[in-house]
């Protein structure tokens, strides 16, 4: 892919956009490779929140329709998320489109005992209304040994109820573990808070993941939009013709190996997350916004939402 890159001496970005500085990077290069060689979208959807409003029932699914529409195919949903309901609407919403899909889900910690895993991978799936999950994730550690996890979501794939498994909100000491247990090295992905103002994970976990070739799933890229009244934000956007939302999901995107699923309850809003994917940031546009959001001087315990 074209992109950037982490540099593992400096710990910092490298341009690799055609080998040119400012280079237009285009939507058909938005992807991220997973360990298994796999390909699948850099910008994709969030449901957090979704299904929790009768009234905002018909817009959330046309919006992930929409969504689908614009090649945004990673679709990101949870057991926890409105107790189920989200992934009820998921299931809608993809319905005869679902080979179009990729589909993550995730099990809650206090479920993912080996049996517990695929009993709640298994509701999941009838929540759905489909016959896979195409990567299915820890949602966060609890206290349940990740060596009964990692059973569970064997045997899963051994059923061919899942395709791959990942985690979520593992920090690094949890990440080196989970590596040193046997069938570790299958996790396809870390999906953990990362955005403008948390930075934090640049100091040592996303360096960390990257050598090991195992990309990162950003989620809330815009802080749920609490980072955008910044005025730095509205600088950078002015001179893009572009919103701020779009600016800090260009700034996540910039990284080769970051996925990011945004949420989008509105076809509008869609249409405006499609858009940050041809955002080129400068190194103008980088610096000033590492002054107004300083980069990690020191580790920092990773974030959570």
């Amino acid at each position: 892919m074209s992109g950037a890159t982490w540099d593992q001496a400096g710990g910092g970005v490298v341009d690799l956009v055609a080998g040119v500085p400012g280079g237009v990077m285009t939507t058909a290069v938005r992807s991220v490779v997973l360990p298994s060689g796999e390909t699948i979208a850099a910008l994709g959807q969030g449901t957090w929140h979704f299904a929790e409003s009768p009234a905002r029932r018909a817009d959330e699914i046309a919006a992930l329709r929409l969504g689908l529409d614009l090649g945004m195919t990673v679709v990101d949903t949870a057991e926890m998320y409105a107790d189920g309901a989200s992934e009820e609407l998921v299931g809608v919403a993809i319905a005869g489109r679902r080979d179009e899909v990729f589909l993550v889900d995730k099990v809650m910690p206090h479920h993912a005992t080996r049996v517990g895993t695929v009993r709640a991978c298994e509701a999941s799936l009838a929540r759905l209304g489909t016959d896979r999950i195409d990567l299915y994730l820890l949602h966060w550690r609890g206290r349940i040994p990740l060596i009964e996890t990692l059973a569970g979501f064997a045997d899963l794939m051994a059923a061919g109820l899942i395709r791959y498994w990942g985690v979520s909100n593992l920090d690094l000491d949890d990440m080196v573990e989970l590596m040193g247990l046997p069938g570790g090295d299958r996790c396809q992905t870390d999906q953990i808070l990362y955005n403008l103002t948390r930075r934090g994970p640049e100091y040592d976990l996303i360096p960390w993941l990257f050598r090991q070739n195992i990309p990162i799933m950003a989620y809330s890229p815009i802080e749920q939009g609490r980072l955008l009244g910044h005025p730095v934000l509205y600088e950078v956007a002015r001179r893009h013709d572009a919103t701020p939302a779009q600016i800090a999901l260009a700034w996540v995107l910039r990284l080769d190996g970051v996925n990011t699923i945004p949420r989008a309850a509105n076809p509008e809003h869609v249409r405006e997350n499609a858009a940050a994917r041809d955002i080129r940031l400068t190194p103008e546009d980088l610096a000033e916004l590492d002054a107004a959001f300083p980069p990690p001087t020191r580790p920092r315990p990773l974030e959570m939402l």
